[in-house]
This record gives structure tokens, sequence and C-alpha cells, in this order.
């Protein structure tokens, strides 16, 4: 395998690895070591240039270092990403060759990054990952699929932004907009809809869309209207940067909270959703569930409970966050990241936060 350096300042390591036997090419950020060795998912994904594809490992790369600082883990931030390629098959035997090379990438670097599952890949595909190396989380019969622990976790979030607004955690009678019906919309639906809420949901794929509405009662709408349609809650749990110019003004709901990672276009949205009167859970404050168990098992080898415990206290980080916002009077977002960066200069390193 063919492994170029890739120097970004403000990320301790970034590499590109080519493995032209497996047609395999990706991506490994380490934004931050300084809690411990980073963590952050796989994922695998077609982009339009190798240059998007790099600046979304970068953004979320940094987006684990805060993730993990805010849930009180003792692990840094990275991020990798298989890039899939235009009319590349998608058989078992092409997975399996795709991600042993991408665990030899990993295995290169020694320790420093741990993977697990994110978008597009699933607990199969760590199996094949951990043909060659020992550091990934989230296999077949370890600590599994995050997607129930995100969820879990994000449903809590929601529950702290809905005492924040409207003095009480319950859910009961509220209609939550959710965009993406895969593994965590999925399973976050199935907390709001046990919670008394109501669902209106979108998605590109006709059989998530069916799936949802077929178990849970949801109400579907097409993929660009669900951002203007009279709800109380919007949840994104697709990919990011969908708040932005054009959506934002289309938004009914008086609360954003999801699953999705840098759901921000720019971090000028989320001024423009304070302008608004809409408060925003900063995505990688709510949606730390999947790590933070995969983390609580697999690395410090805590039982389920324990764990869901620690999951369940990412509704204590969004009053806290909530709480700051409202102290110094700046908006969410930067009150996530000014808690995060509390956190790790409490650990005696300072935050690597000009990056």
């Amino acid at each position: 395998m063919e492994i170029r350096e890739v120097r970004v300042p403000g990320y301790e390591r970034v590499v590109w690895g080519i493995d032209a036997e497996s047609g395999y090419q990706g991506i490994v950020a380490i934004h931050s070591t300084a809690l411990g060795p980073a963590v952050g998912g796989t994922r695998y994904w077609h982009y339009a240039t190798h240059e998007a594809a790099l600046t979304d490992a970068l953004r979320l790369a940094r987006g684990m270092t805060y993730k993990n600082a805010l849930a009180g883990l003792p692990c840094g931030g990275g991020k990798s990403i298989v890039l899939r390629q235009t009319g590349q098959e998608d058989s078992a035997g092409v997975r399996e060759k795709l991600f042993r090379a991408h665990g030899r990438l990993v295995e290169s670097l020694a320790g420093k990054y741990i993977t697990g599952e994110d978008v597009g890949t699933s607990p199969a595909d760590m199996e094949h990952i951990s043909k060659e190396t020992r550091y990934v989380a989230g296999r077949q019969g370890g600590s599994g699929d995050p997607s129930p622990s995100t969820a879990r976790g994000v449903f809590r979030a929601m529950q702290a932004a809905a005492n924040r607004h409207w003095g009480s955690d319950a859910l009961a009678g509220k209609t939550v907009a959710v965009q993406g019906c895969g593994h965590v919309g999925y399973y976050m639906a199935g907390e709001l809809v046990r919670a008394g809420a109501r669902l209106i949901v979108t998605d590109v794929d006709d059989a998530r869309i069916k799936r949802v509405t077929g178990e849970f009662g949801a109400t579907a709408v097409a993929p660009e209207n669900i951002f203007s349609v009279d709800a109380d809650i919007f949840a994104p749990c697709a990919l990011g940067g969908i708040l932005n110019d054009q959506t934002i003004p289309q938004l009914r709901a008086q609360l954003v909270v999801g699953a999705a990672n840098n759901q921000l276009a720019e971090a000028r949205h989320g001024d423009l959703l304070e302008q608004r009167g809409i408060l925003y859970a900063p995505d990688y404050a709510a949606n730390a569930g999947g790590v933070i168990n995969g983390c609580c098992i697999e690395m410090l080898g805590w039982d389920p409970a324990r764990a869901m415990e620690k999951i369940d206290a990412i509704y204590s980080t969004l009053i806290a966050i909530f709480e700051i916002a409202a102290r110094d009077k700046i908006p969410t977002y930067q009150a996530a990241d000014r808690l995060a960066e509390e956190r790790l200069a409490q650990a005696g390193t300072g935050a690597a936060s000009g990056s």
C-alpha cells in the first residue's frame, strides 16, 4: 500500500492510502490525541472530488475531538473515509478487499487511531478491518451497531431542548420532522413514538420510508418539503451541511435536534438559527451516544447498563450548553465549543481550537 502524508495545520496527522490491487483509496484524519487515542468511525461514501472527501474527513475529525471531550471520554478525535468509486461493484468480496486494505492503513498508525462504524459501513465491515488491525470497535459480538445508542442520545438531547424551550421534557403531542430514516433515524423514530410524539419523515430511499411509516404510523413527505412542514422539532439525521441559507428560512420548527454530523453548512448558520429564535442542539453534543457506547464497552470494559447511563447523561451536557449560551449571550454552537475546550483544558491539555 502507498501511504501519503498530508500536512494540515492544527491536525496531528492526516494520511491518504492507495492500494491498487483492491482499488482502495482512503483517508485517516487525526485531529487530536490530547485526551487519548483518536476515536472516530469509517465512512464509505462517494465524493465528487478528492478535495471534497478530504474536507469532510477534516471537519468530522475535529468534531470527534469536541464530541469525545464533551462526553467525558478518554479519547481524542479522528475520522476516516473509504472512497466509493463510481461504478464500483458492491459485492461482499469487493467490500472485504476494500476494508481489509483500510485496516492496513489504520494499523500503520500504531494505535493512534481507533475506528468503528459510520455512514455506509456496518459491523460486518468492521470484521474485515479487524483481520488487519486490532484498532477497531463496533465488531459483531462487541458493542455492535452504534445506531440504537446514537438514537438514544439524540432523544435525550431532544428532551433537554424541550425542557429548555417549553419547560418540560415531555415530547408527547409534539410533531417531529425527521430527515433521514436510515439506521439512526429508524431507532430514533421508535424512541419518539414510544414517547407519544407524532412523526413526519422523509428519505431518498423508499424502502426506509415504508418501514418507518408502516411500523410507526409516520407521515411521509418529499425530501424537498421536510424543511417547511408544520413541526415543533426538526431532526436532521442524514448528511451534513443541511442547515444553510436555503433551508433555514423555510424552517417552521422551534427546535433543531438531530443525529447528522456537521449540520451547519457554515458557523454563521448557527447565528442565523439564533436570530430566528430556533433553539439548536449542537450536533456533536447530541449525537455522541454511539461513540460513548463503543468506547465505554470496548475500551473501558463497562457493562451495557453503565454505558447507557453515560449516554443518558447527554441530557445534562445539553442543559449545560444551553445555560452557557444564555449566560454568555452566545449561540449554542459557540457554547458547545466553549464547554468542550474547558474540558480539554481541565485535562491539562488545552484545545486545538484553531483548526
